[in-house]
Formats: C-alpha cells, sequence, structure tokens
C-alpha cells in the first residue's frame, strides 16, 4: 500500500527572508518518513524576497512544500486557513516562519496522538531561543502556551470553524477557547519547539496585544482569559 499524507504542516509567511530558510531547513529535515507529511506555506502578500527564499526548497519535480501566494497581505489568521482547508493530512501543525523545529517534532507528536485515543492535540515544550539561536530558557507549552508546535486533527479545526480572521493578534487565544470547549490539548514534556525572540515578534508590540485582550474580554468575558 502507498504511503498517504498524514500530517501538514502550516506555516504563513509575510517578509521573512531572514528565516524563512532555517524554518524549512528543519521541517525537511525530519525523521518521520518524508512521504507522510506535507508543508503548506503561505507566502501572505511579502514585499522581500521571502517567496525567493522559500522556492530554493522546492523540488521541481516533486516538493514537499506547497507554496500558497497571496496577492495581497490578508493576515496570519486568514492565511493560516487557507492553509488548513488546503491540507490533505488528517493532521495539521503550525510553525510560524521564524522559528524551527527539532528533528524528530513532527514523528514523536504524531506517534502520541495515534497511540493515545483520549487525546485530541497534543502541544509539546519549547526553547526560547535569542536572534543568534541560543537558547534563553525552556518554557513549559502549558504555563506558557503559544500558537504553535500543537498537532490538531484538521476536521476538529473546521468544526470549531477555523481561526477568527477578526483577530489578526491572540488569534491563538481565541481558537484554544473555542477548542477546549470542546476537545482536550494534552502535553508532551519534550523541547521539540524553537520560539526564536527577536525585535519584530509581535508580541512586543504592548499596544496591539491590549487591543485585542480586550477583544477577547468583549468576546467571552474576563472569565475565560
Amino acid at each position: 500500500m502507498a504511503n498517504r499524507i498524514e500530517i501538514s504542516v502550516l506555516i504563513a509567511a509575510y517578509n521573512q527572508e531572514k528565516y524563512i530558510g532555517r524554518c524549512l531547513r528543519s521541517i525537511l529535515n525530519q525523521s518521520l518518513d518524508p512521504l507522510k507529511y506535507e508543508v503548506n506555506l503561505v507566502n501572505d502578500g511579502s514585499t522581500d524576497r521571502t517567496l525567493f527564499a522559500a522556492e530554493l526548497f522546492c523540488d521541481p519535480k516533486e516538493s514537499r512544500i506547497n507554496i500558497i501566494n497571496n496577492n495581497k497581505n490578508l493576515g496570519l489568521p486568514a492565511s493560516i486557513n487557507k492553509a488548513i482547508i488546503a491540507s490533505k493530512g488528517k493532521y495539521v501543525v503550525r510553525i510560524d516562519s521564524d522559528d524551527w523545529v527539532s528533528r524528530d517534532f513532527l514523528k514523536l507528536l504524531y506517534t502520541y496522538l495515534e497511540n493515545n485515543n483520549y487525546m485530541d492535540a497534543i502541544a509539546c515544550d519549547y526553547n526560547l531561543v535569542d536572534k543568534n539561536e541560543k537558547v534563553i530558557q525552556r518554557k513549559n507549552c502549558f504555563e506558557d502556551p503559544i500558537a504553535c508546535g500543537i498537532m490538531f486533527k484538521r476536521n476538529d479545526l473546521i468544526q470549531i470553524g477555523l481561526y477568527d480572521e477578526n483577530f489578526h493578534c491572540h488569534e491563538d487565544r481565541d481558537l484554544r477557547i473555542r477548542f477546549e470547549q470542546k476537545f482536550n490539548i494534552s502535553r508532551l514534556e519534550l523541547p521539540l519547539y524553537r520560539y526564536r525572540k527577536h525585535e519584530n515578534n509581535m508580541t512586543n508590540n504592548q499596544k496591539v496585544l491590549d487591543e485585542y485582550n480586550n477583544k477577547l474580554i468583549s468576546k467571552y468575558g474576563s472569565d475565560f482569559l
């Protein structure tokens, strides 16, 4: 029986020519059988050489990277939704375009979900790294949750309505609130994800964070946060 795609890796990139190569190298160098996963990369209207940098990793004959080009910048949640809809895998997992993952990232998350029926989704711990890739601190993914490094069942995300495209920040918190009303997220206590901290992280903009935090409160009430 021929192998089929089990996992779709979701990446949205906007003006990330500096980091996208590191991200793609890590996901193409996984210990999991390469025929079991695909990469859906959305180039979200980049004005730099992000698209050129990504295409360097695409085999013209048989590439595992599917590039979706937005003619204009649509924002992160809309781009990730396009990647989910285009996915062929039973499972989906998101990686930010300026981050990267360990070699066993896909294999371990996939193995845990496949062999534990009580798990609806699984998140791994992560290492916070600086712009030079030096580890700053190991993070517990439940105590300090991030948007990425969580493997979901694709159909579960579709069932809850995917990402709310009105949230250009805290889109992951909004998704998680709705997801956990119906499903559970388990924790894998291994730091398989590398979260890069640099000057362009959206989390550096406190005004934007506060704006969308208030939007979450308006939508769900303060008890959910």
